[in-house]
């Protein structure tokens, strides 16, 4: 007995000791290099979702611009679609001759064209190709880019659904969300983002990593479905013409969110006016640490009306959000004159729950910090819309939840129309 247990005793040493070297071999490994190169329309969310799912993965991600301003602040303003202002990290002219484990190009037009025009970035991608490393691309930029460059000869890939016919004839065209063949991952929308990213993440690392990062991200379970919601004490959300939406931004708000919510919102018509809550209209968001540009800063916001105010999760930007006093008051009119106003992720439970704002309605939130919530009956809802409230839970949930607003706003058929634009469904 005595010598079995010492047995035992020393297995579990040796298990321990095997564990740590493991642990500090991790360590040690440097992180895996990611580039995620824009320019001058650029897809925002295609950008955001890849720069922030292979961050969380623990990648080192460089948003590089392909503009040949000179270097600084404003040689790195990059002036995305849809009216997203953002600065990147650095010029890809000055990250030639930097090995990456993954190049992954964003769509969006004229983006993909801007890529394209981009020699020092086409070099860099072919370099990186014969080295057999691991690139990819999507919306337009497998055609548009990669295709152009001679990346895809051979190979099986996807598009944007109405680009697919721009595809060089050594491409093998396949109607599929994701495409992977050998090293080169492709895509075909705003729709498909996240699951791009996962993806990349499976390909640069492995499928354990790849859900361990899925999972916090709560991603949709039938990808290309009708998306659906929960509502109840079903209202008209009127609006006087067009309507005028207010996103706010802290830093630490949750790219994924916020740019989803400012993208469909703007697709579909609304005039989405984005303002900060910070003391200078540059925030930095919460994951990859996307600097975006607001359009103004929430004082000047605070004279004008509007007829939806929905804010972006990310816990420190919504602990930010509940502490902004103007804000805070602007939501507490808004809910009480009737008008809607909404929230993602963790700000229905760190905002709208201590103040008040969720008083006798139901909602979801953020999983983990669901709890928080007095009424947590519907909180495994995807969305939840109870009368003038609107509500959702994460960064995989948040297109429905701004489709959601859009077919509140403007009716189901355009928020279907918006869904196939952003092929989301």
């Amino acid at each position: 007995m005595a010598a079995a247990a010492s047995s035992l005793a020393r297995r579990a040493v040796s298990c321990r000791r095997l564990l740590l070297s493991r642990s500090f071999a991790a360590a040690a490994r440097p992180a895996k290099r990611v580039l995620v190169p824009v320019a001058a329309g650029t897809e925002p969310v295609e950008a955001a979702a890849t720069a922030d799912v292979l961050n969380r993965a623990g990648a080192r991600v460089t948003v590089a611009t392909v503009a040949s301003a000179p270097a600084g602040d404003e040689g790195l303003l990059v002036e995305a679609a849809y009216g997203v202002k953002l600065v990147a990290d650095a010029r890809v002219a000055d990250l030639e001759g930097e090995d990456f484990d993954l190049i992954a190009l964003p769509g969006g037009m004229p983006g993909s064209t801007n890529l394209r025009e981009c020699k020092v970035l086409e070099r860099m991608v072919k370099m990186h190709a014969e080295k057999g490393e691991l690139y990819g691309a999507i919306c337009a930029a497998p055609a548009v880019t990669l295709a152009h460059w001679g990346m895809l000869k051979g190979l099986k890939a996807t598009c944007y659904p109405s680009f697919m016919e721009k595809f060089t004839a050594e491409v093998i065209p396949v109607n599929s969300r994701v495409v992977v063949d050998r090293n080169v991952v492709t895509s075909q929308g705003p729709g498909t983002a996240i699951e791009f990213a996962l993806a990349l993440v499976e390909q640069l690392y492995d499928k354990e990593k790849m859900e361990e990062v899925a999972g916090p991200l709560y991603v949709r379970p039938q990808h290309g479905a009708e998306y659906t919601i929960e509502e109840l004490n079903s209202v008209e959300w009127k609006c006087s013409g067009t309507p005028q939406v207010l996103v706010p931004v802290a830093n630490g708000s949750e790219e994924i969110e916020a740019l989803n919510l400012i993208d469909v919102l703007r697709r579909a018509g609304a005039n989405v006016t984005v303002a900060s809550v910070e003391d200078t209209l540059q925030i930095v968001t919460r994951r990859h640490k996307f600097n975006l540009i607001a359009d103004m800063m929430l004082d000047e916001a605070a004279k004008m009306e509007f007829d939806l105010i929905v804010m972006p999760g990310g816990l420190s930007g919504a602990q930010k959000f509940a502490s902004t006093n103007k804000l805070v008051d602007l939501l507490k009119k808004q809910a009480g004159s009737g008008k809607p106003y909404g929230a993602i992720c963790a700000s229905p439970a760190h905002v709208l729950e201590p103040h008040g704002l969720l008083k006798g309605k139901k909602a979801t939130a953020f999983p983990p910090m669901a709890h928080l919530l007095t009424d947590q009956s519907l909180c495994e809802n995807r969305v939840v819309i109870d009368g003038n409230l609107i509500t959702s839970r994460a960064p995989g949930t948040a297109t429905e939840f701004a489709l959601a607003i859009v077919e509140k706003l403007f009716g189901r058929e355009k928020a279907v129309s918006i869904a196939k634009e952003f092929v989301f469904m």
